[in-house]
């Protein structure tokens, strides 16, 4: 191939997937004219929708296991690993109490919910929500031990795949240089699974489309008209907290500007807002952080644990939607009401950033656990739940995204200078592979773990 070919190869490579993003833009508007001219055909249409979000969540294990195992697997120190999970839960924990603080104060400011009434059918709907909902601190810890050494890959759990793969990755990284072929081969291993996200990720018109037309199909726009007070006041809310306070943390401890980071994850947005679904672009964040200049270990470990633990989005959503339930019952909770429920459902919550509908079935059971008579009032956002989802997912994975640079930076993992190029446009994001460019891979190696208190070095492109 002459050099010209080989020039305006990536051209075309970028070219067409930004036809493909372009093409879930179209979708999504072909959905909603589906969905409001023939609302029975476009529920049937919901099936896509599904189908589209159950291929990205089969990636997500693999995903993650690579990930950190090779991440965990070449770093000197084990200790090292351990003060990045650490630090990560702390700012998750700060963070989500900020986010709230915010909800509580907006929902006793705007006493969203006043003036609504309940009918039978409501009550109904919110029972059923919260029927088996709830889940203890015991269960949920016990559950994040798969039953095999295979069955977090299969079952689809990430906290358990976070697990066995830390497991793998201290056990390479005590084995010393005996480890370095087993870590080459997750790295191909890696390569392939990315590549195969690459493929899948061309069915995303298709499930934009049917998840859209299913979603408008089954509420029309009426819906929307009597419940807009908490839609609006939600999304405010979430947008203060994403460029206010996300915001600032990102300038003050990084020095990056949150708008400049947001529109580098434009793609993996419009992915979130297509499909209701912040899984979807797990896989893309942790490709993408890396590329921005977050050490891999770091990336790897602090974006699959918030998906499980950072939970900013779905905090807001729980404070304002038991505020607005309480008001539209005509049974408002005392402040220490609200704050002994809403700590009781951030613990509750676990892995529900990343699940369509998940936060409606943690807010039924939290309100089923501490006040049974406000149950009843889920049945008045079943309708609109599906559109708050957007806004929780997409606060979610900005807040992840923002956590893991934020990390980085105070673990001494981030590389600005790198990441001031790629923000700048200067060094894009590989479609095609969904690798960095700049990775061991790319020459056949892979850095071999730290044996004998050795430094771990990248083994040289000939070896």
């Amino acid at each position: 191939m002459s050099a010209e070919a080989q020039g305006r190869a990536p051209g075309r490579r970028r070219e067409r997937t930004h036809l493909l993003y372009l093409t879930v833009i179209a979708a999504v508007i072909a959905g909603i004219v589906v969905g409001l001219a023939a609302p029975k055909f476009a529920v049937e249409l919901k099936p896509l929708g599904t189908g589209f979000v159950n291929l990205i969540k089969m990636m997500i294990s693999p995903i993650i296991f690579c990930t950190i195992v090779l991440g965990v697997g070449s770093v000197a120190k084990a200790a090292k690993v351990g003060a990045v999970g650490g630090l990560a839960l702390g700012y998750f924990l700060l963070t989500s109490t900020v986010a709230l603080a915010i909800g509580l104060i907006v929902g006793n400011l705007l006493h969203p919910g006043a003036g609504m009434h309940l009918t039978a059918a409501l009550r109904q709907s919110g029972h059923a929500q919260a029927s088996g909902a709830s889940e203890g601190a015991v269960d949920f810890l016990l559950g994040v031990i798969p039953k095999t050494l295979l069955s977090a890959f299969t079952e689809g759990q990430v906290l358990q795949t976070l697990l066995i793969a830390l497991l793998t990755g201290f056990a390479l990284q005590s084995m010393g240089r005996s480890g370095v072929p087993i870590l080459r081969g997750i790295e191909h291993l890696q390569r392939l699974v990315f590549r195969i996200l690459a493929i899948v990720m061309w069915a995303a018109p298709i499930g934009a489309f049917g998840a859209m037309a299913a979603v408008v199909g089954a509420t029309g726009l009426d819906a929307l008209k009597s419940l807009a007070v908490i839609m609006i006041s939600f999304y405010l809310t979430c947008a203060i907290f994403v460029f206010v306070v996300l915001g600032a943390v990102l300038w003050l401890v990084a020095r990056i500007n949150v708008f400049s980071l947001l529109r580098y994850l434009g793609r993996e947005f419009l992915l979130i807002v297509s499909t209701s679904s912040s899984e979807t672009a797990l896989p893309r964040l942790i490709a993408k952080m890396e590329h921005l200049g977050v050490g891999r270990s770091v990336s790897g470990l602090t974006v699959s644990t918030g998906y499980s633990f950072n939970l900013d989005g779905t905090a807001i959503y729980l404070t304002m939607a038991s505020l607005f339930i309480a008001t539209a019952t005509g049974a408002p909770m005392s402040v220490g009401q609200q704050i002994s429920l809403l700590v009781f459902m951030i613990v509750a919550s676990k892995g529900a950033a990343g699940v369509t509908g998940a936060g409606l079935a943690t807010l039924a059971g939290g309100l089923q656990s501490h006040r049974p008579d406000l149950v009843d009032g889920v049945g008045l956002i079943v309708g609109i739940d599906r559109f708050m989802s957007e806004a929780r997912a997409v606060t979610n994975f900005a807040g992840n995204a923002v956590a893991t640079v934020v990390i980085g930076t105070l673990t001494k993992e981030f590389d600005r200078e790198r990441a001031r190029e790629v923000l700048a446009g200067r060094a894009p994001f590989d479609e095609t592979t969904l690798l960095d460019d700049r990775r061991p891979a790319e020459s056949g190696t892979v850095s071999p773990p730290a044996v004998s208190g050795e430094t771990a070095t990248p083994a040289p492109a000939n070896a």
